[in-house]
């Protein structure tokens, strides 16, 4: 029906409920300007403004109401905000109610009134479940097209494509005592804790804490059972230096070890801040001694056909919304139940002024207290009655339903429709299992319940109220103070403080279920033959019970099955109000007990999870921050072009004049081998090991040996996966005995440490060895270049010559007036030095440095640079340690040691590691001495150059660059037996995607000072 308008509320009670009526609150509603007040929630001022048809459906898109009032609600979605803010599939049942906010229904087009894709209700007879796989199989040619328009129609919300302004954040707590859920069991348990001294955290779903107290007429110690909720809300928040309220809060997630999630939507709390002030939403992770669950229980639908109308409502909410938020889902009711609890809602409805025309119950020869109380009340109770069909117009809803004699499963028409515009219907109570099943705990069959509930011998031993089985708001009362109680002595905490009384209760019906006729099994109403509605399920995603037995009949019956074949469950909802049913038709197709068919795997989230919450602050800039290295500032001043590798930034080149990439590289290559450079090698991973067995412990992490290194001296070494395959390079200085430096690739820093540590702690925890990262505790520069030794000679009192600090020699002295270890290690092929500083001194040095140098010819040069003359002394970098390469691949073969065991030893001997013929790394360099090899090339034989693909490939080009030292471009790869088998030939270097083919020369991979004289100068 058309939104009335902005000051209207027909369907507001003028008084009751917890609502602020003193102040109004406008919305808007697909373009409609409507009211409601403090306290409501969207789904609430909805109903308020007579606005019942909400959403479309998944499959069929037809014409959805509000079903629920809470989480379960599998029908209420809607898309809050517009533009950067927009947020879909946001439940309108869980939305609170703000002044200004906007809302949308969605998955419909052009409107919710008028949506084109209901027309494939028409063609429903033809598109049962599965029916896509099994339509557009074939030909193949089908899918591509049907694929995307079915994606288009069966799909919910749109997601926002512009950044969301709004913020959100992460936090962590620690707490003795979690609660989860704060109705009467809840509650208790968080007050019994409190009393004790225990930290608490109390989080629950909804804005308003109090659950089931809310939305019934209960009286606790002869006041309404909301004063009860204020006064216990009230001691917890006065405890505020130990106790934490949640409200608004979905705890989603329980993983080991006592850590659980919970979203905190915190636009949604009473007192939530205006738009764009302070987070939106904060995902919370909680570290718990002990967990209290209480999250109560979920009512189940009744399957009939026609029950998917908007006003067919279950019997919970219609009281919530009456009792709650002072609002008349209908004017003329029927309530449809096979319990005795369903009763209450008769009195409920009738005390809003709600005309309640009859009570239909599936029971023959119904009797006890509330049935009595209703007819005797004047309310017309059909017992051995169902409701076989409904009617009403797609866009108003409900209008009336039709009347059946029911026994023994079977029907009788008796032909009479009862008009009317509200169905409260309710077909029982299911313990809420998600948060206890998460840690896979399989629930049990309850017969009188007729629901699975936790296993009451491998139930967590703190569940309490619904979510336990339990029955009755006495038993729950109590049974939430014990948990708590329980969980404070579990928590190892002492239990002291009186505990809170259990409040006595007042109510005008009974107390406990089960004092009248036992609840009916009534999963679906058999479907008349005249019968024009279908009979849903899964109201969300449009399953039928007759899809279950087709599913059945095709061979999808186990559970797992029948979900992913139908859907069943697989909604927004997680199937919360049709799990039961579906699984109880699933057991009666097989002819089986619902116990044998069990149930599906419960998961996490419990409810969704915005990606906003998921993110939190890693967004942006955030979501990768950039290291920056100590001598950032004085690169920058110095022209750097900067790039980002991995986590770092880092200079690429340092242009003069103009120069482009290329010309800028090649005279800083030129410069440093005929003078001296500096280059910023501060991104090393780099590794602090200590203890008297830190030598051993490198013995057993490197391929070659460690034990005779001596003080004062650097070893290179490569190190294995446990596979056999190279991890990573990098040198170790041996400050002292005890004392080691490692050093490792940038990319690799992290990994290495990694694995490390799980060597220390899983494979060899009898060593003494100790590490920590230090790669942020020092600046390091490497000056490299013939007159390296000179510039050296200028900032240091340190004997720094060849025979006082020779080749892969350490020593340690002021540099530049500043503390430094000194390695004497070459990257480049060239007489160089490392100096390592502590972090803080890294700016000073490079402006010392440079400043000493301008003298010498002293340029800078960036990672560009470092990796050409990386590659012209054929030293093997990231590209060769790919994941895929072995010590013998990398020519780095004769480092393995025979005489000790390492990690990746026992794998490395496999036969196919150690066959000659795999690829080993060669040089290479193009026959006519300037055509450029691209890095990535196919390496095939010339004499298969000319032949269409597929050709037979020898090996690939790891790393390439143009040479300038040597006068011609010159490569890295890998050749099928190496240069034992093609040194000297000619090879193909081609790449496909740019159609190119170079001939290139196989040659040893050392292009620079191969016999190592220029280093060890």
């Amino acid at each position: 029906m058309s939104a009335p308008g902005p000051a209207r509320q027909p369907h507001r009670l003028g008084s009751g409920g917890h609502i602020d009526r003193s102040r109004t609150l406008s919305f808007r509603f697909d373009g409609c300007s409507l009211t409601g007040h403090p306290g409501d929630t969207l789904a609430s001022a909805l109903l308020a403004n007579g606005v019942r048809l909400v959403a479309r459906s998944f499959k069929y898109h037809r014409p959805r109401g509000i079903q629920g009032e809470g989480a379960e609600d599998p029908s209420g979605l809607v898309a809050l905000g517009r533009g950067d803010r927009h947020e879909p599939n946001t439940r309108a049942t869980l939305t609170t109610l703000t002044d200004g906010l906007v809302a949308r229904s969605q998955n419909r087009w052009p409107s919710l009134r008028w949506d084109a894709a209901a027309l494939t209700a028409v063609a429903s007879a033809f598109m049962p479940a599965g029916f896509y796989y099994k339509t557009f199989i074939t030909p193949p040619q089908v899918w591509p097209l049907a694929g995307p328009i079915l994606r288009r129609m069966a799909g919910m919300g749109r997601s926002p494509t512009a950044p969301d302004p709004d913020r959100y954040e992460h936090r962590t707590a620690h707490c003795d005592v979690l609660v989860v859920g704060a109705g009467p069991a809840g509650l208790m348990a968080a007050q019994a804790a409190a009393r004790c001294g225990a930290r608490v955290i109390l989080a629950d779903e909804r804005a308003w804490m109090g659950g089931c107290l809310l939305k019934e007429k209960t009286r606790l110690d002869g006041r309404p059972g909301t004063a009860w909720v204020a006064d216990a809300l009230e001691e917890l928040a006065s405890r505020d230096d130990r106790v934490t309220l949640l409200p608004a809060t979905t705890v989603t997630g329980q993983h080991d070890h006592g850590f659980w999630l919970a979203a905190d939507r915190i636009y949604d709390r009473p007192d939530a801040p205006a738009a764009g002030e302070g987070p939106r939403q904060r995902l919370w992770h909680i570290r718990a001694t002990q967990t209290v669950l209480a999250t109560g229980a979920i009512e189940r639908p009744l399957v009939f056909a026609g029950n998917d109308r908007a006003g067919v409502m279950l019997a919970g909410a219609a009281r919530a919304f009456v009792n709650q938020y002072g609002v008349t889902p209908g004017r003329r009711a029927v309530v449809f139940t096979s319990h005795d609890e369903g009763y209450r809602t008769v009195f409920d409805l009738r005390g809003a002024g709600i005309e309640v025309v009859a009570v239909v119950d599936p029971r023959p020869e119904v009797r006890g207290p509330l049935p009595d109380r209703a007819r005797a009340v004047g309310v017309r109770v059909l017992d051995g009655h169902v409701i076989g069909d409904t009617r009403g117009h797609p866009t108003r809803g409900l209008e009336g339903v039709a009347l059946h004699r029911y026994h023994d499963g079977g029907m009788v028409p008796v032909g009479e429709w009862i008009e009317a515009d509200l169905l409260a219907m309710s077909g029982g109570w299911s313990p809420t299992l998600h948060l206890h099943a998460q840690t896979g705990a399989r629930p049990v069959w309850d017969d009188d319940l007729l629901a699975f509930r936790p296993d009451p011998w491998r139930m967590p031993p703190w569940m309490a109220g619904g979510c336990a089985g339990t029955r009755g708001l006495d038993a729950v009362l109590r049974q939430g103070l014990e948990a708590g109680r329980n969980a404070v002595e579990a928590a190892g905490l002492r239990l002291t403080g009186a505990p809170p009384p259990v409040p006595a209760i007042d109510r005008d019906e009974p107390s406990e279920v089960g004092e009248g006729t036992p609840q009916a099994p009534l999963w679906a109403v058999p479907k008349p033959a005249m019968a024009g509605g279908k009979r849903f399920v899964d109201i969300q995603d449009d399953v039928t019970a007759e899809d279950i037995a087709l599913a059945h009949q095709e061979g999808f019956a186990t559970v797992e099955h029948l979900k992913r074949y139908t859907a069943l469950g697989m909604g927004t909802d997680q199937g919360k109000t049709s799990n039961v049913n579906g699984l109880a038709l699933l057991a009666e197709a097989r002819g089986e007990p619902i116990p044998m068919v069990g149930t599906t795997t419960f998961r996490v989230p419990y409810t969704p999870i915005t990606m906003g919450a998921l993110a939190g602050e890693s967004v942006g800039p955030r979501f990768a921050p950039v290291r920056r290295s100590p001598m950032h500032e004085a690169q920058a001043e110095a022209g750097a072009v900067f790039q980002t590798v991995g986590p770092w930034l880092r200079p690429r080149y340092f242009p003069r004049d103009g120069e482009t990439l290329a010309e800028a590289v090649r005279r800083e290559v030129l410069a440093t081998r005929a003078n001296v450079g500096m280059v910023d090698v501060s991104f090393l991973g780099k590794i602090d090991i200590q203890g008297p067995d830190a030598a051993e412990f490198l013995n057993r992490v490197y391929i070659n040996g460690w034990k005779s290194l001596p003080v004062g001296r650097v070893r290179y070494g490569l190190m294995l996966r446990e596979d056999g395959m190279a991890l990573d390079d990098g040198t170790c200085a041996r400050l002292a005995e005890d004392h080691v430096a490692m050093t490792t690739t940038t990319a690799n820093a992290g990994r290495v440490m990694a694995h490390l540590e799980h060597a220390l702690q899983v494979h060899w925890p009898d060593l003494d060895v100790r590490l920590v990262s230090t790669t942020d505790a020092w600046a390091a520069v490497a000056i490299a270049g013939p007159k390296s030794r000179q510039l050296l000679d200028l900032v240091t009192d340190l004997d720094v010559s060849n025979e006082a600090l020779p080749f892969m020699g350490l020593t340690v002295g002021p540099v530049c007036g500043l503390p430094a270890r000194v390695f004497r290690i070459s990257f480049s092929g060239e007489l160089a030095y490392e100096i390592n500083v502590p972090a803080g001194y890294g700016d000073a040095l490079w402006r010392r440095l440079t400043q000493a140098g301008a003298a010498l010819g002293l340029v800078p040069y960036g990672s560009e640079a470092l990796g050409v003359m990386r590659i012209e002394k054929g030293h093997v970098a990231g590209a060769e340690l790919d994941g895929r390469t072995t010590p013998h691949d990398l020519g780095l073969g004769r480092m393995v040691s025979t005489k000790k065991s390492f990690i990746g030893k026992r794998l490395l001997q496999r036969p196919a590691l150690q066959d000659p013929d795999r690829p080993a790394l060669v040089g290479l360099v193009p026959e006519d001495g300037r055509t450029a090899i691209p890095a990535g090339s196919q390496l095939i034989a010339t004499e298969h150059a000319a032949e269409a693909v597929p050709i037979p490939m020898l090996g690939h080009v790891s790393s390439a660059c143009s040479g300038p030292s040597v006068g011609h471009p010159v490569a890295l790869g890998f050749l099928k037996g190496g240069l034992a088998r093609w040194e000297g030939q000619t090879v193909v270097a081609a790449y496909p995607l740019k159609g190119t083919q170079v001939r290139a020369r196989v040659v040893p991979p050392h292009f620079h000072d191969p016999d190592g004289s220029r280093q060890n100068a």
